[in-house]
């Protein structure tokens, strides 16, 4: 009878160690009562009298599912999110709240919703970090009670309707535009103060005119297909010939006469 005894007390206890791993916590109950968490290891539970529940305390990954929302400017949107959480107290995960993840889940979807229905559809779209963290704030606080840290909340896609697309489109082709014409505008006014300047310092320079004109000409003359007409003064080619230029006007009359 002893060594039975002994086989059945030696097999119970083989049945009582139970193992909890590195990643895991473990809530052992007396008798349906919370006793105490178990740490990484090997444990003895008692049939009957004990009972435990592992949990694992790595970090998770709750994907939020699309939402249909109205933002603050009444614009129809779908938006989604990935929210990642740790558990920091695995006795308030299992006793302060059933199924943490699926609540952990609902609460997400509810703020996020919130959140962008008191934004307009441009903050939305440029302060999505801003966002991101206003609903990990929330999310977190709500959650703590249940020793749940959210670590962060990240909106992954804003989904616009088709017609709302092409309205932003259109305004950012607009507001493309509008650039383009100050650039041209101001670009004009530079030139025309280089070209006020250059004529300034022309004006004031004997020669540099017909310098200029020179060099003009030899900018198009460089192409042999164009023809040009340059009107030369009389009283140039005279010079050039070595004549007297005293009475240049008498010569001009003269020749419109005949």
């Amino acid at each position: 009878m002893l060594i039975v005894l002994a086989i059945l007390v030696l097999v119970v206890i083989l049945c009582s160690i139970k193992q909890i791993n590195e990643y895991q916590r473990g809530i052992l109950y007396a008798f349906g009562k919370f006793s105490k968490i178990l740490a990484p290891g090997w444990h003895i539970v008692l049939p009957i009298i004990n009972s435990y529940d592992k949990v694992d305390v790595r970090t998770k990954t709750v994907d939020v599912p699309e939402q249909e929302a109205i933002t603050k400017d009444n614009v129809s949107i779908r938006i989604n999110a990935v929210l990642y959480y740790k558990i920091f107290d695995a006795a308030k995960a299992v006793l302060a709240v059933e199924r943490f993840n699926y609540a952990v889940s609902q609460l997400a979807q509810t703020t996020m919703r919130n959140i962008v229905g008191s934004v307009s559809l441009d903050e939305l779209l440029t302060e999505r970090d801003k966002l991101s963290e206003k609903i990990c704030e929330i999310v977190d606080k709500e959650t703590d009670p249940w020793g749940i840290k959210v670590e962060n909340v990240e909106l992954k896609d804003v989904a616009l309707p088709e017609e709302m697309k092409r309205v932003i489109a259109t305004v950012a082709e607009a507001e493309r535009e509008k650039q383009a014409v100050i650039t041209k505008s101001q670009g004009e006014v530079e030139a025309s103060e280089n070209l006020a300047k250059a004529a300034t310092i022309m004006s004031q320079t004997p020669g540099a005119l017909h310098l200029r004109t020179l060099a003009t000409l030899t900018d198009i003359g460089s192409d042999k297909s164009n023809t040009i007409i340059f009107a030369v003064p009389i009283e140039t080619l005279r010079a050039i010939d070595g004549k007297d230029t005293s009475n240049k006007l008498e010569d001009v009359v003269k020749l419109l006469k005949k």
